[in-house]
């Protein structure tokens, strides 16, 4: 299968493009690939660093505060379209596919002018604009939650998951050991991204002090530019403090609880691998989209949610202990979790497009 693919901006987005790839690989070892994306996001290092080939385009969101600004936008937009145009027609697809982000845009809308193929993704419950815009050149819309199908044309979208959910359960269980936890006691795993961390770990540095003589492990992950700063503070024994995980999911394996952000590929994973959580949206990314994915899964008692600006006093440190000694409550969090799960997520992606391409 010879595919181009376009996402960018975000890990959000970038992941579940490379685990499409990864899995059409696998179906297809023979595969050749074209990943388009911005000129100065995050796909720029992580694509060509994976040895994919990889052709930039330069572009930018719409600028809601600042309208005059959006004459400069068009006019990339129109200018990628035709350079977009020009890689289709060299590179010669079998399909072409869009997995978030503004990138998306003109790649799509290109490929769709010249005829071929083309499917998009939608990793988060609440659709973004450029996959909202993106929809009527489509033929086919993959979505991660059953509720997302209706903001659709529904004839068309079927429900796929997050493709990241696939790999997560196939990864091997870590040994706690590794991080200095003990493999006899219960772990709440506490990990936020990258957006409004700073603020965060303020708040959870002062937390931690409550989970003193606990009768279960604490491993806070504060993100590498926040450690040095973190670690100056004196923590409880039964608390440990990393600047990152490799390998996450690994690591959730062994988690009782997860306290994390709500971003469309933490969700997926924790779903899949059906891990009871309490979810803090970000409240600084676009659309308020991490407080809907939240709000998802909260109607399916599949999660807890708290607001950041509820975050006061030692509400975490009860919520966890109230979660962690019920094992009843845990196991139907599980359970709801299933009911959200498309466990073969990437193969079904990879089966819609084959089915496309034929």
């Amino acid at each position: 299968m010879r595919v181009v693919i376009s996402a960018g901006g975000t890990g959000g987005h970038i992941y579940p493009a490379l685990a499409i790839i990864e899995k059409i690989k696998e179906m297809e070892p023979n595969s050749e690939f074209l990943y388009i994306g911005t000129h100065n996001r995050m796909e720029k290092d992580i694509i060509p660093a994976k040895g994919i080939p990889f052709e930039t385009i330069e572009i930018y969101g719409f600028n809601r505060k600042h309208i005059l600004k959006n004459i400069n936008t068009l006019k990339c937009f129109m200018k990628s379209i035709k350079k977009c145009k020009q890689l289709i027609r060299e590179f010669k697809p079998d399909i072409v596919v869009g997995v978030g982000g503004y990138v998306t845009g003109p790649v799509i809308y290109a490929a769709k002018k010249l005829g071929y193929p083309t499917f998009i993704h939608e990793q988060n419950s609440a659709p973004g604009k450029a996959n909202l815009f993106l929809s009527k050149y489509a033929d086919k819309i993959g979505v991660s939650f059953k509720t997302t199908i209706k903001q659709f044309p529904e004839y068309k979208t079927v429900f796929t998951g997050n493709p990241c959910s696939e790999a997560a359960l196939s990864a091997p269980k870590m040994d706690k050991t590794k991080y200095g936890l003990s493999n006899n006691k219960k772990l709440v795993y506490i990990v936020m991204g990258s957006l409004g961390s700073s603020k965060m770990n303020e708040l959870l540095v002062k937390t931690m002090n409550l989970f003193q003589n606990k009768d279960y492990e604490i491993l806070f992950v504060t993100g590498k530019d926040a450690y040095e700063t973190v670690i100056q503070n004196k923590f409880p024994s039964n608390v440990k403090v990393v600047p990152y995980v490799e390998n996450q999911t690994q690591m959730m394996k062994n988690v009782d609880i997860m306290v994390t952000r709500c971003g469309a590929s933490t969700l997926s994973e924790v779903i899949a691998l059906k891990v009871p959580s309490i979810l803090i949206p970000s409240p600084y990314v676009p659309d308020n989209h991490q407080y809907k994915n939240a709000i998802d899964f909260m109607k399916q008692d599949a999660a807890v949610l708290i607001e950041e600006k509820d975050l006061k006093g030692d509400i975490l440190v009860r919520t966890i202990d109230t979660m962690i000694h019920d094992e009843k409550r845990l196991n139907e969090m599980k359970q709801n979790l299933g009911s959200l799960d498309s466990p073969k997520s990437a193969t079904c992606i990879y089966n819609t497009l084959k089915e496309m391409v034929k």
